[in-house]
């Protein structure tokens, strides 16, 4: 009778420390399952929404140039004046007309780099000769510059004096030459002669 209720206590004892065990293990496991549903997050599905917009049609702008305006009508040609040099003086005492004739001869038409004429300006005929029919001729003698301008005219011999020596001065003022070339380099000319004639002549 005691044997058997000592071996009751000890089934007993053991079957409890091996329930206990088992429970101890079994909770162990469930917490370091990687299956705990307390640990796995809720998946979630994200709806994006897009507006589709109809077609549109882009807007053509006519980008074709202008045409130019016509061209303007060229004006008509003018009639070319008919003139005498020689005779137009500017002044007109009945039938006589004045006549100048300049001496293009002056020296400086060689072609070793010497001065050439380009412009001769014919001198007016003074008023005071043209009415009283007066004739005669004027020498001047002036210095050609390095810039083909003439510089201090003198009159050093006129038929008859003083009647044409202002208007062939200034006569020779105007005149233009090709200056003297020496080594390649302009230079100033002075002493050069030119004769100026004012004759008239019956129309």
């Amino acid at each position: 009778m005691p044997i058997t209720l000592t071996l009751r206590y000890a089934i007993g004892l053991v079957g409890g420390i091996f329930v206990t065990i088992v429970l101890l293990y079994l909770m162990q496991a469930i917490i370091t399952s990687d299956e705990n549903p307390l640990n796995e997050a809720p998946s979630i599905t994200l709806l994006e929404f897009h507006r589709v917009l109809e077609d549109e049609v882009p807007e053509l702008k006519d980008l074709k140039p202008k045409p130019p305006p016509p061209p303007d009508e060229a004006p008509p040609d003018m009639p070319t004046p008919d003139f005498d040099a020689s005779t137009n003086m500017g002044i007109d005492i009945g039938s006589i007309n004045p006549e100048v004739d300049i001496d293009m001869s002056g020296g400086g038409f060689s072609s070793d780099g010497e001065y050439l004429p380009i412009v001769k300006v014919l001198p007016i005929y003074p008023r005071r000769a043209l009415s009283r029919g007066i004739e005669g001729y004027v020498i001047v003698e002036f210095c050609v510059t390095a810039q083909g301008t003439v510089r201090d005219p003198v009159v050093v011999e006129a038929d008859p004096s003083s009647i044409f020596d202002r208007a062939a001065v200034n006569a020779a003022l105007k005149f233009k030459y090709k200056p003297k070339v020496v080594n390649e380099q302009p230079v100033e000319v002075c002493g050069v002669p030119n004769k100026i004639t004012f004759e008239m002549e019956d129309g």
